[in-house]
């Protein structure tokens, strides 16, 4: 998890240093449905490198708003969802949608 030393004294640069990536925002979004396993996020987010997903799912993870779960067996299997600070989010979302619907216009 990120230092909160490490943090900006502006609330809003905290959110955006933590959510603040084109591709945080999409995961989160897809995320904010319920829990999904990578490669169902990466057939999901159009364009996104495995590379890429993993690096910031990783991030995702650090920061707490994400958490990964391992299912041991054969083959072993990963999924992801929203943790509760990650699922308090939800309201920023909504707003950025309803925000873009309307720019859309």
């Amino acid at each position: 998890m990120t230092d909160v030393h490490d943090l900006p004294r502006c609330p809003v640069a905290v959110t955006v240093s933590v959510i603040g990536s084109k591709w945080k925002l999409l995961i989160l979004q897809q995320l904010s449905t319920g829990r999904m396993r990578f490669t169902e996020l990466q057939a999901a987010l159009d364009g996104i490198s495995k590379k890429v997903l993993s690096t910031t799912l990783r991030s995702l993870d650090e920061d707490g708003i994400v958490i990964r779960e391992v299912h041991t067996g054969s083959p072993i299997s990963v999924d992801y969802a929203l943790s509760d600070m990650g699922r308090s989010l939800q309201p920023v979302l909504d707003a950025m949608g309803a925000w873009g619907a309307r720019y859309r216009k």
